[in-house]
């Protein structure tokens, strides 16, 4: 009886030891920072929107860890200059999970790097919060994939929509387009969207060519273009290739009746300063401006407090267009994450499938494919525009909204160059 009575003394002690062990590791995590890693553009040719991003993130780090952390743990983020190549990316995410043992990952800014993170995120089957990428998802199809780029469930077709949109209020009818884009892959999405409504419209495509993405002297594709004469060019390029297009444009003296829609640079306000009046009567894509019909809950304070950051730190001093929806993006990987109740992967992408949130760029529900359930992408057309003054663009009457219909203030304008 004694030595049972010992054996299960025993036994019982090396259970509690058991326990101890097990729970060993919990209270060490609960004392360790919950990592964040992701690849940025802080060099190269998307660095003035890959900066940008950082600061947004590291506001909302900052504001989480204030008030407690995530979890009750401390957020950290870790990060690597993938200086606007896609063919560093891979790398940076695989020693992100490998070596520094990151917790969560977000994806890189733009389209063109999105899709080797996702080769990486898809391999190990993590949650991906992606920043801005157009159509990544549509070879993936990725279940814990999530996009914040206010796009809808057809991505690619969101921004030529509106440019589509805007060319069916002009009178008298249109009947051609050119459709010129970077050979890169959000030249090529954009593009094949264009493409396709530009037929559904019944419009003459008489110019349809890629660029190599290298392309540093444009006045050849744009003589090309004028040489077809066409009513409509839909551009779908990358911020260098847009401010040599544009200038080569002005330069050239091409006119149409209208011409935009899927440039990307226009947005920073590095290059709205630089290009200034050329601007004037071209359509582009924005995600929000300063209209009286955006007002969502927090997003004035953001902009404030973005742009107080940004006045020292070297990085667009606006912070329209990719800050605030970076810093909802980082808003629902926090709820997720709380929502979830922990750091599996799984769960945190079910638990941001199952809830709408709320962020400072509105409510946000993700459809199936991890795109916004509905689109909300804006079209405007620049104007009003004098001079390379920075001031001038935080004016909303240089923004006039043609689409969503909710948001808009105010019709298409003919031709561009503006006379």
């Amino acid at each position: 009886m004694k030595l049972l009575k010992n054996l299960s003394g025993g036994l019982q002690a090396a259970a509690a030891a058991l326990c101890l062990v097990a729970f060993a590791p919990s209270a060490q995590a609960a004392d360790q920072p919950i990592k964040i890693g992701f690849s940025m553009a802080l060099s190269g040719g998307l660095a003035a929107n890959g900066k940008a991003a950082l600061v947004a993130m590291q506001m909302w780090a900052d504001g989480v860890n204030a008030k407690g952390g995530l979890l009750h743990r401390k957020v950290e983020l870790k990060y690597y200059d993938d200086k606007s190549s896609p063919s560093e990316v891979p790398g940076i995410y695989t020693k992100l999970l490998d070596v520094d043992k990151v917790d969560l990952i977000v994806s890189p800014y733009g389209t063109n790097l999105i899709a080797p993170a996702m080769t990486v995120a898809v391999r190990r089957k993590y949650t991906m919060m992606s920043l801005f990428g157009v159509g990544v998802n549509d070879k993936f199809r990725y279940d814990r994939y999530f996009q914040i780029m206010p796009l809808g469930v057809h991505s690619a077709d969101a921004i030529p929509q509106g440019f589509f949109d805007a060319a069916k209020t002009l009178s008298p009818k249109p009947q051609s387009i050119a459709i010129v884009g970077a050979d890169a892959e959000f030249g090529k999405a954009t593009s094949d969207a264009a493409r396709k409504m530009a037929k559904a419209m019944g419009l003459k495509i008489v110019y349809d060519r890629a660029y190599p993405p290298a392309t540093i002297d444009f006045a050849p594709v744009v003589r090309a273009i004028q040489a077809t004469k066409p009513d409509l060019i839909f551009v779908a390029s990358y911020p260098t290739d847009s401010v040599g297009l544009i200038r080569s444009i002005n330069e050239t003296g091409l006119t149409a009746r209208l011409v935009g829609g899927g440039a990307v640079g226009p947005q920073f306000a590095s290059i709205k300063t630089q290009l200034g009046p050329m601007l004037n009567n071209l359509l582009g894509y924005e995600t929000y401006v300063p209209s009286d019909k955006m007002k969502f809950p927090g997003i004035e304070d953001f902009v404030k407090q973005y742009q107080a950051k940004a006045s020292s730190g070297g990085v667009d001093p606006l912070g329209y267009y990719v800050p605030p929806f970076v810093y909802a993006a980082m808003q629902i990987v926090g709820q997720g994450v709380e929502k979830a109740g922990s750091l599996d992967q799984g769960a945190i992408a079910k638990a941001i499938h199952a809830n709408t949130f709320n962020t400072i760029v509105g409510p946000i529900k993700f459809a199936a494919n991890g795109e916004w359930d509905k689109p909300r992408m804006l079209m405007v057309q620049y104007r009003g525009i004098a001079g390379n003054g920075l001031d001038q663009f935080r004016d909303p009457s240089h923004y006039v909204i043609l689409s969503p219909k909710e948001f808009k203030s105010g019709d298409a304008q003919t031709p561009y160059p503006s006379k």
